[in-house]
């Protein structure tokens, strides 16, 4: 995942997000706030660029204070691809197994997705 700190890119990913409100509102108000001057320590993640098919936003890891506040490790995402969904739940240092988190996104199948990856790991979804 690369991590878009150029005020270039945050700036065309914010027009980007606009064509496909509401579904991005999630994501988008971060990009905003990133774009901004970033006061909340957020960063925002895509799988490539200029081309993406998922955009995660977070807090900045360095932020967290208590791996078990899954209110703090709120991570918003917003994803063109399921497949792309499932390999950044499945398989990156993006989202890590090793501190509670709780994802928020409005697209159908989410949640679908999200109990897939999972159940093949084992995990408790509440």
């Amino acid at each position: 995942m690369l991590i878009l700190r150029c005020p270039a890119q945050l700036q065309l990913l914010e027009e980007t997000l606009r064509r496909s409100l509401p579904t991005t509102l999630p994501v988008l108000g971060t990009v905003m706030t990133v774009a901004r001057g970033n006061p909340a320590s957020h960063e925002v993640l895509v799988d490539s660029w200029p081309h993406f098919s998922i955009v995660l936003t977070r807090l900045r890891p360095e932020e967290h204070r208590d791996p078990r506040d899954y209110y703090t490790n709120q991570l918003a995402v917003f994803y063109r691809d399921k497949g792309a969904l499932q390999a950044l739940l499945g398989g990156t240092e993006a989202v890590t197994r090793a501190r509670a988190f709780q994802i928020v996104g409005m697209q159908d199948g989410l949640d679908e997705a999200v109990q897939e990856v999972a159940g093949a790991r084992g995990l408790k979804v509440e």
